[in-house]
């Protein structure tokens, strides 16, 4: 059966569905996954690959599809647009594919689709481009803002009002080294909990190297010795020691909440906003089952997938609660030893693992984002207990959702900053705003995705 499956037809069916919703990239490719998860792991990779490429590398594409087709984008039928930039994409970015497998299974999908009368488009603009692609005029860029801005979003197909704000905001080289991360193949990263014994876990961890046909690379975290990165995996979820709730996915710079904490036994933390659960399960894991966590998230279904995380990990001391962040709760008032506010935000931080956050976003919701921050922030500041802790934390970089809300705390809010210095991996130390209460850890700078975390003391009333 899985022989007669089109990988490329998959991957148009993943695009076609993003077109018709502001459904998130990461779970179309999931949902198309999961449906043929009968393929083998080379097929379902391609898929992957190919579908999430063709959205990452979007704008870049069409810059070349515009040069070679003398018909507007704006013009192209949808089915055709997404066609020919998948086909672009094979040409330009995926060596495994000859150019001549990327234009003809092109023009077949055309008809496969229906579209007999546009096989001759597709197939001239695609020989157009795979006869040039060593000859493609990029933009280039001089000492103006304007000319920077183009060639940061043509090159590194990133939207220009983002490339504009990361310029103003990073500068032209920090820019570059960014959006060049962003591009990277980001491993899966894990963290292993310490309910296992070390024998125990070194068993796991032989059973996985196996996984994949031995094809699965593993390579241990440089800054936390529970983490590790891992990469060429299929569905984590057949990995040795999920089930067991050996390990949850979880990127470095999440971790790094629970380390700023600094937690101690039989403490009460309440994660205000906390599906898929990451957090609260590592607070759970460094209390060791003593004192209380309790998970807050909007929706059922958020804390539904909390839920099916605190089950598999075999956290017993953690309670989840359906609740808006953003209505206050006279019950927790003065409960929580640790409060995490990790909030609701533009995500600009990982972009390298979920490309569509860029095209879905702008300045307008980053404003909006930053007022519902504070509207929960005031909502939910005084669950601290006097002398408790709060982590204040986002994925993104921009200074509204980050430095800003980090001296509004200061000035509105009973709380003074708290050094995190002693709480860094060794190389982190080294970053100057350790000192001052917070981290702006940068995408790429420690390997990690994008992350912003504070931390404050309630002052004693």
């Amino acid at each position: 059966m899985a022989g007669k499956i089109n990988e490329r037809r998959i991957a148009y069916d993943i695009l076609a569905e993003m077109g018709k919703s502001d459904s998130f990239q990461k779970s179309a490719v999931k949902l198309a996954l999961n449906k043929y998860d009968f393929l083998d792991a080379n097929q379902k990779s391609f898929i992957k690959y190919l579908a999430e490429g063709t959205i990452e590398r979007q704008i870049s594409l069409d810059y070349v599809i515009s040069l070679f087709s003398k018909t507007p984008i704006s013009k192209m039928a949808k089915p055709i647009l997404y066609i020919i930039r998948m086909g672009t994409f094979q040409i330009l970015y995926m060596d495994s594919v000859p150019d001549s497998a990327a234009v003809n299974e092109s023009v077949k999908l055309a008809a496969k689709l229906h579209f007999m009368g546009l096989k001759g488009f597709v197939n001239g603009v695609l020989r157009n481009i795979a006869r040039n692609k060593a000859n493609i005029k990029w933009p280039d860029y001089d000492e103006s803002k304007a000319s920077r801005i183009k060639y940061l979003s043509v090159k590194y197909s990133e939207p220009e009002w983002l490339s504009k704000k990361f310029l103003e905001d990073f500068g032209f080289k920090k820019t570059v080294e960014i959006f060049k991360f962003f591009l990277e193949p980001r491993p899966v990263t894990v963290r292993f909990s310490n309910r296992f014994e070390t024998e125990e876990l070194r068993g796991i961890l032989a059973k996985m190297k196996e996984a994949n046909n031995g094809n699965i690379v593993m390579k241990p975290s440089p800054l936390l010795s529970y983490a590790m990165d891992l990469y060429h995996t299929d569905n984590i979820r057949y990995l040795p020691g999920f089930e067991e709730g050996a390990f949850m996915v979880q990127d470095i710079s999440s971790m790094l909440v629970t380390e700023v904490a600094g937690l101690r036994k039989g403490d009460t933390v309440i994660d205000v906003c906390a599906a898929p659960g990451g957090k609260s399960l590592h607070a759970a894991d460094v209390l060791r089952n003593t004192g209380k966590v309790i998970s807050r998230d909007i929706s059922q279904n958020k804390c539904i997938l909390i839920r099916e995380n605190v089950n598999r990990m075999r956290c017993d001391n953690v309670v989840v609660e359906e609740h808006d962040a953003e209505k206050h709760d006279q019950t927790l008032e003065n409960a929580a030893d640790v409060l995490y506010c990790d909030l609701p935000c533009s995500g600009l931080g990982v972009i390298a693992r979920k490309p569509d956050i860029k095209m879905n976003t702008d300045m307008h919701a980053i404003e909006t984002l930053q007022a519902k921050q504070r509207s929960i922030l005031n909502n939910v500041w005084n669950y601290v207990k006097p002398g408790g802790i709060l982590i204040y934390s986002t994925c993104t970089l921009t200074k509204e959702e980050n430095l800003e809300n980090y001296k509004w705390i200061l000035e509105n809010l009973p709380f003074e900053a708290v050094s995190i210095e002693d709480r860094l991996p060794g190389p982190m130390k080294e970053v100057l705003t350790a000192g001052a209460g917070y981290i702006q850890i940068i995408p790429g700078e420690f390997g990690t995705d994008g992350f912003f975390i504070s931390k404050f003391r309630r002052k004693d009333e």
